[in-house]
């Protein structure tokens, strides 16, 4: 973990040395690339944001992609063929929560009837989790991949915008939060007034500094208040004998109101002012509101009766709330983008996005639900029409066929649904090969022919997505120049078996309907993804952790196998190298192995020394578990970068998770070798001492009815025993 953050820091202090460039934060794209793309930073946001409101509005389909800060926080919490739907969606859970999105594209697509054209708005949002509100507690963490870094930095991605211009944001759990937080501050203020007032009573009068301060500010109050009553009398007001006076009160008018403005007093000097009127003057308020520069003012305010006295601290209590609220408003940043997508409820188009939309969601909504089922379920509701465009190449087979080769990754799609887009050609064969023509518009200017953008850009990103998604629904039989803007494109039959149906993992195909929450293990159309394993059983997998770290896969699984059987293990897999599972033809072989796992560490006779499974448990620190434990693992926000030290953290100290065996026929040939043993091995001096644990060890053995199948076992049993007699 050292060690990767050390070269985490070292590729930021690279990327981070190249000078901050003005140009990266313009509307207008570097003059070394043609294509049009508006760069977003919170210089120019909120300009940007009333431009999109009025084009996602007007869309047909908004295409988004994020580039983030990393993928996996630690290796075993990469996707395995091993892992069940709910611990992939932990996984993903783990990774939306550590990293940082740190660049947001979002491009609505507009079809143009009078050109039968998309016409594509890019739009590149530099984001940061910057901490606007002044709350307590640390600052926003987050984790920082080396690949990833590393990876974005060769392409150029401009970390110096990101950082010093990127936009903040809160949630919506964040915002409620802070509301709550701000409500319950102000219904308490009174409360909290008259406990200040009394701690400074009780404990700072005892000091002689404080009595003649408050002595002294006494003074200055009653004269100010007999000014007033004279000049509304016709008398003289009062003029203050010092300048030092002057500078420190200075009489001004609140809400029509006369007041003193207090300047130049330290925390203390404030506090025995408030004592001093709450105490002594019952027609003066101690008020303190921000001024126009938004800068904090302490008045003391002339009220004449308690009821204007009340009405003032209402009022000013009343500001000071709309105020705060007004700062928290301000600091939702980035999320009223999100908002506007969720409002609009526009089909949102992605790339293999099911991770996209757990940053979605744990970035701009609230904290990650605990399963995936709660997790679809919510976003269904914020946003009700996704599509997956690699689940559309993957599982239609005519966009099979006309991809010049398997691959769907975005780029690789891009090139092979969009040739004349991608490479910015007028050749007529490309153009037969292109279904709808797309041209892209950045404020006023609007352009069919550019170079190639910036590859992992986000919103260049997001505009392939977009492009790819239109050109599919060509060959899928959507006509566009037959397309009303008054349909919603998310509503087309041509398009419902692909809706709201994302990837949970790519590994294995596994896809999950966000409109019902169901899981569907098989591919929808004729995609075939390659297993390379047997039917996975996940009843029948324990998890293995802290063996000796010179053994390997093969060695592990002919342990197990020779007191098992020779099939009793259908497939061992690593998870890291401190991890592996193990795949059992039977389920109870799990209980028996976990059972027998502890006896023989409990036992510390030659028993153990001879068993198969001495060399897997050689050094006294491995550990065994159901798969349930494993989940358990998953779900902690802990990560380590090995297993082992991961499971240590979580608190799974226990070596065997104890299950019990279950009933099984005895064998008289394990029977008689330990009646055997316990003749010719066992010393009479340490007999009776040893007896229990033997027949423990003998009991547990019968009950899990284990065959040993390598003669070499009993031939070194017999070799031993010959040498004690």
């Amino acid at each position: 973990m050292k060690y990767r953050h050390h070269r985490t820091r070292m590729a930021l202090s690279r990327v981070l040395s190249r000078p901050f460039s003005t140009t990266s934060t313009s509307t207008q794209p570097p003059q070394s690339a043609a294509f049009h793309l508006k760069h977003v930073t919170k210089s120019n946001f909120a300009s940007a944001l009333a431009d999109l409101r009025r084009l996602v509005r007007s869309a047909d389909f908004v295409a988004i992609d994020l580039e983030m800060t990393g993928v996996t926080s630690a290796p075993w919490r990469e996707s395995f063929e091993f892992d069940r739907s709910d611990v992939r969606y932990l996984k993903v859970k783990d990774s939306a929560e550590k990293f940082a999105v740190i660049q947001f594209g979002v491009c609505p697509f507009i079809w143009d009837p009078s050109n039968h054209c998309f016409l594509a708005h890019p739009h590149n949002f530099y984001v940061f989790p910057r901490q606007e509100l002044p709350v307590d507690g640390p600052s926003y963490e987050f984790l920082c991949q080396t690949t990833s870094i590393d990876f974005l930095a060769r392409y150029q991605f401009d970390f110096n915008a990101c950082i010093h211009e990127g936009i903040s944001y809160l949630s919506r759990g964040q915002e409620d939060n802070a509301l709550r937080r701000l409500n319950m501050a102000y219904e308490d203020e009174l409360s909290y007034t008259w406990c200040s007032s009394k701690e400074v009573k009780d404990k700072s009068l005892n000091r002689m500094a404080d009595v003649l301060f408050t002595e002294r500010i006494k003074i200055r109050f009653s004269e100010w208040c007999d000014g007033l009553l004279r000049d509304r009398s016709g008398g003289f007001p009062l003029q203050w004998t010092s300048d030092n006076s002057k500078q420190q009160f200075k009489t001004i008018f609140f809400k029509m109101r006369p007041a003193l403005n207090l300047t130049g007093f330290t925390s203390r000097q404030l506090r025995l002012i408030k004592l001093v009127i709450n105490e002594h003057f019952k027609d003066l308020t101690y008020v303190r509101v921000n001024s126009e520069n938004n800068c904090s003012q302490v008045l003391v305010v002339y009220t004449e009766t308690k009821d204007d006295r009340d009405f003032i601290m209402k009022e000013v209590k009343h500001e000071q709330l709309r105020g705060e609220e007004n700062k928290i408003k301000a600091a939702i940043g980035f999320r009223h983008v999100i908002d506007l997508l969720s409002s609009e409820k526009k089909l949102i188009v992605g790339h293999n996005c099911f991770l996209d939309i757990a940053h979605v969601y744990s970035k701009f909504l609230g904290p990650l639900p605990l399963t995936a089922e709660e997790f679809v379920s919510s976003v269904n509701k914020y946003f009700p029409h996704i599509i997956d465009t690699k689940i559309l190449l993957n599982t239609n087979f005519s966009l099979q066929q006309r991809m010049r080769k398997p691959r769907t990754s975005l780029s690789a799609a891009f090139a092979s649904l969009c040739p004349q887009i991608a490479l910015s050609s007028k050749s007529t064969r490309l153009a037969l090969q292109q279904c709808v023509q797309v041209e892209v518009q950045v404020d006023d200017l609007r352009s069919s022919n550019w170079n190639s953008g910036a590859d992992h850009e986000a919103g260049y990103d997001a505009f392939m997505t977009g492009c790819i998604f239109a050109q599919a629904c060509c060959h899928l039989g959507i006509d566009f120049k037959l397309h009303l803007p008054s349909e919603n494109l998310a509503h087309n039959e041509k398009l419902d078996k692909f809706i709201n149906r994302l990837y949970l993992s790519w590994t294995n195909g596994d896809i999950i309907d966000f409109s019902t929450g169901n899981k569907i293990t098989e591919p929808l159309g004729t995609m075939n993804f390659k297993k390379q394993y047997p039917k996975i059983l996940f009843e029948n997998i324990i998890v293995i952790w802290g063996f000796p770290s010179k053994l390997k896969a093969r060695e592990i699984r002919e342990c197990i196998s020779k007191v098992f059987g020779p099939t009793s293990v259908t497939s061992v897999y690593h998870l890291d190298e401190t991890a592996l599972f193990v795949q059992f033809s039977k389920a109870g072989f799990v209980s028996d192995f976990l059972v027998l796992k502890e006896t023989l560490e409990a036992s510390d006779s030659l028993l153990f020394v001879l068993h198969p499974l001495a060399k897997l448990l050689e050094g006294g620190n491995t550990c065994a578990a159901t798969y349930e434990i494993y989940k358990e693992i998953c779900s902690s926000p802990i990560s380590k970068v090995l297993f082992a030290d991961q499971a240590e953290a979580v608190g799974i100290k226990s070596k065997t998770e104890v299950v019990e065996p279950k009933v099984a026929v005895q064998s008289q040939e394990h029977e008689n070798f330990i009646e055997e043993y316990e003749g010719n091995n066992v010393p009479k001096s340490a007999e009776k001492s040893k007896q229990g644990m033997v027949h423990n060890v003998k009991e547990v053995i019968l009950s899990g009815h284990y065959k040993i199948t390598d003669s070499l076992y009993t031939a070194e049993g017999n070799q031993i025993r010959a040498n004690n007699t």
